[in-house]
């Protein structure tokens, strides 16, 4: 079957500008486009055709070869030198090009006006923000309100975030007529880049705000007032929300996330909800037992008993005396460590007294004796090898 004239398929005269004849396709393939057509069979032909022959005409070299030769210059033989629409590439190819150019004209009616998603570049959302906050232990078990200083992009109040002087609306960009982006022809493809005059917002302001030189934000320094919940730790997180950096053209602001990093506590460490504390004891406390003072996160004191016999290393549980939940569901416990401390700066009686005790302490010292019992095992069985 002979193919149709392309002219005559697009509905244009052979002295039609290229103007008329893209919009004699446009035209053509929203009427002719299958989603619109699903009843008829003939519709996705129809439309291929309809793109074949923008393909060949909005080109001015294949359009003046066509002219020149017709269908003959797009099957390799004449004129156009196998550059045709279909030479050297997949039938679908030269549909993707020419539709390309009026994706969103489509689009545009079938989704409800491709336009209308340049709102989303021209209002975009602020930046999120992050601050460091170094709290004390004693803030972490009772929680706190902190003020904090933030330095941050916040909407221009000469022109109410717009960037245009006296608050003016922006007006579309006359490059990419509103599209944030523009296309250059390289050969068979359309390249898309962002365009250079609006940097992709798709609007331009003709008269600047002096005080924010047309960003529509200035950069501020705010005090806020944090509430810091009793149980927090390090690497806890707090959001607030839209406290970050102002939306660009009214956008809507990010949001400001306080990060927890604890201090470090001279008498406690934290593990969890759990609080340790080592707590030395006098050899004399340790050897005959009593008790302890120890101080407690809350600012309190507790009594501990200390067992007769002691050792270095011996963990005692004070229930419900470490740190908070963070969201509810109670305590933790504190751990004490007791530590034997061994005396020094002896006087002569104290030494003396110390080598008459060790003389007579062979029986006083269990896991001394057990350890060398052990020992005098290992080496007899050395040499009995």
């Amino acid at each position: 079957m002979a193919k149709r004239d392309f002219y005559d398929v697009l509905g244009v005269s052979r002295g039609a500008s290229a103007d008329d004849i893209k919009k004699a396709y446009r035209k053509k393939a929203k009427e002719l486009h299958p989603d619109r057509n699903a009843d008829n069979p003939d519709a996705e032909s129809s439309f291929k055709e309809v793109n074949e022959a923008y393909e060949a005409l909005k080109d001015p070299e294949k359009k003046a070869a066509y002219d020149r030769f017709g269908h003959a210059a797009f099957e390799g033989g004449m004129g156009g030198g196998g550059r045709g629409p279909g030479a050297g590439m997949h039938p679908g190819a030269g549909f993707s090009s020419a539709f390309s150019d009026v994706f969103e004209d489509l689009f545009g009616d079938f989704m409800g006006g491709a336009r209308g998603g340049n709102a989303r570049q021209r209002a975009s959302r602020g930046s999120d923000l992050r601050y460091n906050l170094r709290v004390s232990m004693e803030e972490a078990f009772s929680g706190v309100q902190k003020s904090i200083r933030v330095a941050s992009l916040a909407t221009c109040d000469s022109c109410n975030g717009s960037g245009a002087e006296g608050g003016a609306e922006p007006v579309s960009c006359p490059t990419c007529g509103g599209m944030g982006k523009v296309r250059a022809q390289q050969g068979f493809f359309t390249v898309e880049r962002t365009c250079p005059t609006c940097g992709g917002l798709g609007q331009i302001v003709k008269n600047p705000c002096k005080a924010c030189g047309g960003a529509g934000r200035v950069e501020k320094e705010r005090t806020l007032s944090v509430n810091i919940p009793a149980g927090v730790e390090t690497g806890t997180r707090i959001r607030l929300s839209g406290e970050g950096e102002a939306g660009l053209r009214g956008g809507p602001a990010g949001d400001l996330y306080i990060f927890i990093e604890l201090r470090e506590h001279e008498l406690f460490q934290r593990e969890g909800l759990d609080l340790h504390c080592r707590v030395p004891v006098s050899f004399g406390t340790a050897a005959l037992g009593g008790e302890v003072e120890v101080p407690t996160i809350d600012g309190g004191r507790s009594r501990v008993k200390v067992p007769a016999g002691v050792q270095s290393g011996k963990l005692l549980r004070l229930r419900g005396k470490g740190m908070p939940a963070l969201r509810g569901g109670g305590f933790g416990d504190m751990m004490i460590e007791l530590v034997v401390e061994t005396p020094v700066n002896l006087t002569a009686r104290q030494k003396e007294l110390l080598r008459e005790f060790e003389s007579m302490s062979e029986n006083n010292n269990p896991e001394g004796s057990s350890f060398f019992s052990k020992v005098r095992s290992f080496w007899d069985g050395m040499t009995g090898n």
